[in-house]
């Protein structure tokens, strides 16, 4: 079984490449703006807040052909996306989520 600590440094590698995707994306970085809220000069500073990956990983994963696409283009495989998410604060319950 991998340590805790290498589990959450691969999720955020593989959240880090989803947000350079949906970043690179045209289509995708507009909707992902206004699902999240989020100004597109603010994405670096709200990638160091927790839960900001998790929720990266969920906007790929809310959209099958998005997640494919990623999957294909970044030699993700698709399961690894969400076992990524849970090992991510606020991927799963197992995480103290702030209110």
């Amino acid at each position: 079984m991998a340590n805790p600590a290498s589990m959450r440094e691969e999720a955020e590698a593989v959240a880090i490449r989803a947000l350079g995707f949906v970043a690179a994306d045209p289509e995708l970085l507009p909707r992902f703006l206004a699902l999240t809220g989020i100004e597109a000069s603010s994405i670096r500073r709200a990638a160091a807040e927790p839960g900001f990956l998790a929720g990266v990983l969920q906007f790929v994963l809310a959209h099958e052909p998005t997640l494919m696409r990623f999957c294909e283009e970044t030699g993700t495989p698709p399961p690894a996306v969400g076992m990524a998410l849970k090992a991510l604060p606020a991927g799963d319950d197992n995480h103290e989520r702030s209110i």
